[in-house]
């Protein structure tokens, strides 16, 4: 949400065992968390994979994505994000729900990428708008190891935008524009 006249920016989660609780995060440069009506649409669709999922959220920013995944059920959700105010109300949000299940890394996604990790079954990627940056995490994801076998990537970006070039054995299950966002699912085939 914008910010108010006064009013700290808030995410309200809108599924799950947090349903309707209202968290607040800070202004930042880009920061612009995924709309009420795709996060519900998006969740929708990894409705029958989520619970006990293993979770990235890469651009976590508001937390917005990583926080629903966790309240609808995914096993553990690691937030990667590169603003330390940011990262602060991250860890502030996640304390006041008690979500022991969430851990958050303060770094820049391609950096964090480059480090040896385990394998997520599905991957948040709502990176800021026009900084280029989905295609070359795609590659850094699927390069580093960081998916399982039939990973789910969840795929954020400015309405119009298209997928020069996916990873070879993604398929693109789903996708949406809501206004201004283009929004898609893509699956990874086993090799």
């Amino acid at each position: 949400m914008n910010r108010r006249s006064g009013h700290a920016n808030q995410i309200r989660i809108i599924g799950g065992q947090w349903r309707s609780r209202r968290l607040e995060f800070p202004d930042a440069p880009g920061l612009r968390p995924t709309s009420d009506r795709v996060r519900e649409t998006l969740f929708n669709w990894l409705a029958p994979v989520l619970p006990g999922a293993r979770c990235l959220d890469l651009f976590a920013g508001s937390g917005a994505l990583g926080i629903e995944a966790l309240s609808r059920g995914a096993a553990e959700v690691v937030f990667v994000e590169r603003d330390p105010a940011v990262v602060r109300a991250l860890r502030e949000n996640l304390a006041r729900l008690k979500a022991e299940d969430g851990r958050v890394e303060l770094a820049e996604a391609l950096t964090w990428l480059r480090r040896p990790g385990t394998p997520f079954e599905i991957v948040l990627l709502d990176p800021p708008f026009g900084a280029g940056l989905l295609e070359p995490v795609c590659a850094a994801l699927e390069a580093g190891g960081w998916l399982q076998a039939t990973a789910w990537i969840y795929l954020e970006a400015e309405a119009g935008w298209r997928p020069a070039s996916l990873p070879a054995h993604w398929t693109l299950y789903r996708e949406k524009t809501a206004g201004m966002v283009a929004y898609r699912l893509a699956r990874r085939e086993p090799t």
